[in-house]
């Protein structure tokens, strides 16, 4: 799904990807995450993935499907623990005294737990139903955090998986900085090495 700088995209990746067709849909205004991926329903009929491009991982992406598929759950997505400060800038998870997953609540100004989801989700076609449900959070979005825990409520199986790796959030400047040496880190480790020697 595209919206802002929905021309430079399509023209940079044209009709496919190393041979993988793509189609796009388009979010005509920034309404919330669930709002956009009803966007996509009438081209899924099955389980999907759903990754947020401001998100880069090196991680065990594959281990959410295969749980999601083990499972049979309707929805599984990746968790990791951040810094209780930087916690309110995400969908935080609140749990029950076995680790179990109760709640999700996008951006609380109080998060409950400091456990975040990180942006990267495996769904059945169960979430449009959810996203159609959703009403309008108090950021005036359609949150698909709130759909995820209509979901929940409703006694559908939800998997959390721990995340075994890293994530940069690019959202700000200096996160696309940190991401840009880990990632030089992951191509060139001396290279890394160098410039973090240079920085201190």
């Amino acid at each position: 799904m595209v919206g802002y700088k929905k021309q430079a995209i399509i023209n940079h990746f044209e009709d496919e990807f190393e041979g993988v067709p793509i189609t796009y849909t388009h979010q005509r205004e920034q309404n919330g995450l669930a709002h956009a991926l009803i966007t996509c329903e009438e081209h899924i009929d099955d389980d999907f993935m759903l990754m947020l491009g401001d998100n880069i991982f090196q991680a065990n992406l594959q281990d959410v499907v295969n749980r999601q598929q083990e499972d049979r759950a309707d929805a599984a997505f990746l968790v990791e623990e951040v810094p209780w400060d930087e916690a309110s800038r995400y969908g935080v998870c609140d749990t029950n005294k076995y680790g179990e997953i109760t709640e999700v609540i996008e951006k609380p100004e109080d998060p409950p737990s400091n456990l975040v989801m990180t942006g990267f989700y495996t769904f059945t076609p169960a979430i449009f139903h959810a996203c159609h449900l959703v009403q309008p959070s108090n950021r005036g979005e359609y949150e698909i955090s709130d759909a995820i825990d209509l979901l929940l409520h409703s006694g559908r199986t939800i998997d959390a998986i721990r995340m075994n790796g890293w994530r940069n959030d690019i959202g700000y400047p200096e996160d696309r900085d940190e991401a840009e040496e880990r990632l030089q880190g992951e191509i060139n480790p001396e290279l890394a090495a160098e410039n973090l020697a240079a920085s201190e």
